[in-house]
């Protein structure tokens, strides 16, 4: 049997893989501020509340970084398809395994295994965006990926704080599990082997995928890149380059992903109905920023541009959607302002961040991609913790002046890294002894 457009089946079940994946860490989210901490705790206030939600989301963000590193080297050994499935599988009990929390410290054991497990889904994204798609169209797969977290929060806010009025929340978390595991079945027997083997794939189909994964000057069809182990990689400035913007640039994402409905809470007097009806909206400003900063590099390609200048643009584009509207929202005062901010910051991210999650596969073999991106992943969970640990101390009365402010520096410190330290993006070669 043959499939035509294989590789867009691949990007839409890794798509559809991230969709679930923000469902699941979403749900803690929308259900904290209005269900679960008055339950659990009773006695405390609103910012005794949000620093104990800072506290189990900041383990969960320590966890997730750890695993972007155990994924990636995970990924680069058992090969994409084993690692969605462990990724997933584990994921998804561990999330069904919430509805058994009594406290920060159970809350603390399931939200760290939820993200070890969780981590495995973005190296293992960028590695089937490089083992399935030629160069030119990786920027629009990893939008597609991405896209996938946007519309999980799209779906995951209106779906839980609904089912929130009828259900209790333990069910919520056991109902969000069983989803994951039903990915695994198509999973399974779609993506059974790599481009070379699979035998549904088109010898068109195949020949346009390994061709255009091939550096211009490649020694043979088999040359598969520069492959360095890990010490020699972490030596190369490029490496640090994408380092760095990762861990500039995620803290912003997890900002939001984490902190919307407790801000809308706190400083726009929402309740979770409202929250369900409209704490969506920012996430389609990321769903097009996804689609959006895919296109773009996409169409610049194809136009002839450089795979450095239309990375270099596309970064750069999207952090400076994101500089203003940060210091705007620093000081919104409607509840509509701050929600259209939202979506402004959340489209500049995602436009900026697909072609960021592409640089490893820009620079480097695909023995090495899942390698840097679960480092670069790391580091960015780890800048990420140290925000969501600060900021029920930053914001204490419920004021976010400072938070926001931050975020637009980091979105500064971004493009600095991308354009001082990645140098000409293109495949790297050894260094000459």
């Amino acid at each position: 049997m043959k499939m035509q457009g294989l590789r867009w089946w691949v990007v839409g079940l890794v798509a559809l893989a991230t969709i679930i994946n923000y469902i699941d860490r979403q749900t803690i989210n929308v259900l904290w501020p209005e269900n679960i901490a008055p339950e659990l705790f009773p006695d405390m206030d609103a910012d005794g509340h949000k620093y104990i939600l800072g506290v189990i989301s900041t383990v969960f963000i320590f966890a997730y970084a750890a695993g972007q590193a155990i994924f990636g080297k995970i990924f680069d050994w058992v090969g994409t398809r084993m690692g969605f499935v462990l990724s997933i599988g584990i994921w998804s009990l561990a999330t069904a395994a919430h509805a058994l929390a009594q406290g920060v410290l159970s809350f603390s054991v399931f939200r760290a295994v939820l993200g070890v497990a969780e981590a495995g889904n973005w190296p293992g994204a960028t590695k089937a965006n490089a083992e399935w798609f030629p160069t030119k169209e990786r920027a629009l797969a990893q939008g597609i990926f991405n896209s996938g977290a946007a519309i999980g929060g799209i779906i995951s806010i209106p779906l839980i704080g609904y089912m929130a009025v009828f259900l209790d929340w333990k069910i919520i978390f056991v109902i969000v599990g069983l989803v994951g595991l039903l990915w695994l079945v198509p999973w399974w027997f779609i993506v059974k082997a790599p481009p070379q083997s699979h035998d549904w794939l088109t010898d068109e189909e195949r020949e346009y995928i390994l061709t255009g994964q091939k550096a211009p000057d490649a020694a043979s069809d088999d040359d598969d890149g520069y492959n360095p182990p890990t010490g020699e990689l972490l030596k190369r400035k490029e490496s640090w380059g994408v380092i760095i913007a990762s861990a500039a640039i995620d803290p912003i994402w997890w900002l939001f992903i984490i902190w919307i409905p407790t801000y809308l809470v706190e400083v726009h007097n929402f309740n979770v109905k409202d929250i369900a009806a409209s704490g969506w909206l920012p996430f389609v400003g990321a769903m097009l920023g996804a689609w959006f900063g895919g296109l773009l590099a996409q169409n610049r390609l194809k136009s002839g541009w450089s795979v450095n200048a239309t990375r270099k643009l596309t970064i750069t584009l999207g952090c400076l959607i994101m500089l203003p509207a940060l210091l705007a929202l620093s000081a919104a005062t409607t509840p509509w302002a701050a929600l259209w901010l939202m979506f402004t910051i959340l489209f500049g991210f995602q436009t900026a961040i697909g072609n960021v999650q592409t640089l490893p596969s820009d620079l480097y073999g695909k023995g090495t991609v899942g390698t840097l991106s679960g480092i670069s992943g790391m580091a960015a969970k780890l800048s990420a913790a140290a925000l969501t640990y600060l900021v029920p101390i930053m914001t204490a009365g419920a004021n976010y002046f400072s938070v926001f402010v931050l975020g637009a520096g980091l979105a500064i410190t971004a493009i600095a890294a991308v354009w001082l330290l990645c140098g000409e993006i293109k495949p790297l070669k050894p260094k000459a002894a």
